[in-house]
């Protein structure tokens, strides 16, 4: 009887430590990893205040549905939610699905063998049993969750899949409607489990912009921080081919000089670089270097810039501006947007319902009205029209 009570109570007290696990440690883990850097609140001119409600507001990249938060609610941590989208005046952000990322991941050199992190949080995240073993099924995951975010809120957010769905958007918030549009992309190609078919899987499932690596080798090539340097494979310059052909846009974000060279040599639709800095106003090895982003932008590519220190060296919002400018004189202000980063494992120095702050450093920085328009999203909307499927 006794032995029997015993376990009883050590039972009870793993169901508590489980409990306790899938409660508590997600909302730490995303705490801990997503911070916006301690700063006294911003001071907004009323003419920045002005400038900035009459914006569209795009943002090519944010993590946001690798964590567990009901984007729907306003959270005081991480980056990105609805509420404070609208409250930056944000009209379109990019959600992209992350779905693998190897232990000790650094800008150097990566294993594609290394324990997969992003396993663990499926699991102490409580994310469908599928998710822990296929990277597809993590990607379906993230685009359910959006999916069901839409069909809770439609007046607060929709999904954008085609050019109609965009102009209906920017048609509703200009009559004064402060809803979001959501657009999925892919952390890497990786999430094809290596299967071609997983194209069409992922495009019928919203997805309209994949990116070909993220920290490591994969299939399709070498990664900007993996250990081949190699170029495009062959099925790579498959996956490629038929991307385009869906008009599906392809990000070249950690992938390798190489491979950047190879798309850019068969390619025929311009690319994204969807978050990244300039290497020659921050040499890190993050950022691929500036001869190869004027290629791009001479393409008619679309580079975003981040707002963390891998990306622009001084995580500041005046640094974020010059990184802006270096860039606009370097490929031209119809190449340049933001591509924050938002909520992927980064420190920034506000979250998105603070950048009303970029519109004064701006204005500040003597940058023409033109130029704010063009950088804070209206070429990323130009893109959009340009490259989403009719």
């Amino acid at each position: 009887m006794k032995a029997k009570r015993v376990f009883g109570i050590g039972g009870l007290l793993i169901v508590f430590i489980i409990a306790l696990t899938f409660l508590f440690v997600p909302a730490y883990l995303d705490d801990s990893t997503n911070t916006v850097i301690d700063h006294t609140e911003y001071q907004i001119s009323s003419a920045a205040r002005e400038l900035h409600k009459t914006l569209n507001i795009g943002d090519l990249h944010s993590d946001s549905t690798l964590w567990k938060r009901n984007l729907l609610e306003r959270y005081n941590r991480g980056h990105v939610d609805i509420p404070r989208l609208r409250e930056g005046n944000v009209a379109v952000q990019m959600f992209t699905s992350v779905t693998k990322v190897p232990a000790g991941i650094n800008y150097e050199k990566n294993s594609s063998d290394a324990n997969d992190r992003i396993t663990q949080l499926a699991i102490v995240q409580a994310w469908p049993i599928a998710t822990w073993t296929s990277l597809t099924a993590r990607a379906l995951h993230h685009s359910d969750m959006l999916h069901v975010i839409q069909k809770q809120a439609p007046d607060e957010f929709t999904l954008v899949r085609t050019v109609e769905d965009l102009n209906n958007l920017l048609n509703r918030r200009a009559d004064g409607d402060a809803i979001v549009g959501g657009i999925l992309g892919t952390e890497g190609s990786h999430a094809l489990d290596g299967k071609l078919d997983n194209i069409d899987t992922l495009f019928d499932a919203g997805f309209r912009m994949m990116s070909l690596q993220h920290f490591f080798d994969n299939k399709l090539g070498g990664s900007l921080h993996g250990e081949s340097g190699e170029g495009l494979t062959t099925f790579g310059r498959e996956a490629l081919v038929k991307m385009q052909a869906k008009d599906i846009m392809v990000d070249v974000s950690h992938s390798s000089p190489q491979v950047v060279k190879d798309v850019l040599a068969m390619s025929n639709k311009p690319l994204i670089v969807s978050h990244t800095g300039l290497h020659g106003h921050c040499p890190s090895k993050r950022n691929i270097s500036d001869e190869l982003m004027i290629k791009i932008a001479h393409e008619g590519g679309l580079i975003g810039v981040g707002h963390w220190e891998g990306a622009i060296c001084e995580p500041t919002p005046k640094n974020i501006i010059k990184a802006l400018r270096y860039g606009i004189d370097l490929l031209g202000e119809d190449h340049i947007a933001l591509g924050s980063d938002f909520d992927g494992a980064t420190a920034t120095p506000f979250d998105t319902s603070e950048l009303a702050i970029l519109t004064e450093e701006m204005l500040k920085a003597n940058f023409s009205e033109t130029e704010i328009r063009k950088v804070m999203g209206e070429n990323m909307m130009r893109f959009l029209r340009e490259n989403l499927p009719q």
